[in-house]
């Protein structure tokens, strides 16, 4: 019993964090990322709040009071200004990715060192590098589907799935494409787009990642 209740202390505290961070410097993170018409504030800021609640809130069950959670969370934050951006203007800014990337690979380091063994940071990087070169090959059979905004994205998303092992990579690369087409079927039956028209896929290779974490993801 003891441990139920500070599995849901620790949830509730994630989900009031992670309401409080997408309200405000979240959500003017993702402001300042634009470059073009800005959405209205209070949407930014809705949006922002609440996916930021609910993500931190679903890891911090999941995961606990843990030394991955750290850095499961960063990139959680990072992922809902990208998300926001990304579907807002179709387009993912350096300023947010490559931040992202350091600060997920500074969090591992302690979560690794909580495992005993140095493997999973091994692993981290040639996961990174794997998604890069995997989504590098699409962008450029494709690219007009695949930017290099995904590309770019790809070494961050490589780096956690591969500190988690091969298996949240495959499920983490895998989820992406579904989650997209998915997203993509909707799109077409509510007519929001075309066949010819273009869907932001960083959202869905975000999401991805995170049903990997969630499904496959170890504690340490």
């Amino acid at each position: 019993m003891p441990f139920a209740w500070s599995s849901l202390v620790v949830t509730i505290v994630a989900v009031l964090l992670g309401f409080a961070l997408g309200w405000w410097p979240l959500a003017t993170w993702a402001e300042r990322s634009m470059k073009g018409e800005r959405m209205p504030r209070r949407t930014v800021r809705l949006a922002a709040a609440i996916t930021t609640a609910a993500v931190f809130g679903v890891l911090a069950l999941r995961f606990g009071l843990s030394w991955t959670l750290p850095a499961l969370l960063a990139f959680a934050a990072c992922a809902t200004v990208l998300s926001i951006v990304d579907l807002a203007e179709k387009r993912l800014p350096n300023a947010v990715i490559f931040p992202a990337l350091g600060a997920v690979a500074v969090l591992l380091v302690p979560a690794t060192w909580a495992t005993g063994a140095w493997m999973p940071l091994v692993w981290a990087l040639a996961g990174s590098a794997a998604m890069f070169a995997v989504y590098f090959v699409l962008a450029l059979i494709s690219p007009a589907s695949m930017g290099m905004g995904d590309v770019k994205l790809a070494l961050v998303i490589g780096l956690l799935l591969g500190w988690f092992g091969l298996s949240a990579w495959l499920v983490g690369l895998l989820a992406a494409f579904v989650v997209g087409g998915v997203i993509a079927l909707v799109a077409l039956a509510l007519k929001r787009v075309t066949l010819r028209g273009s869907i932001p896929f960083g959202p869905s290779m975000l999401a991805g990642a995170l049903i990997a974490v969630v499904l496959v993801g170890s504690v340490a």
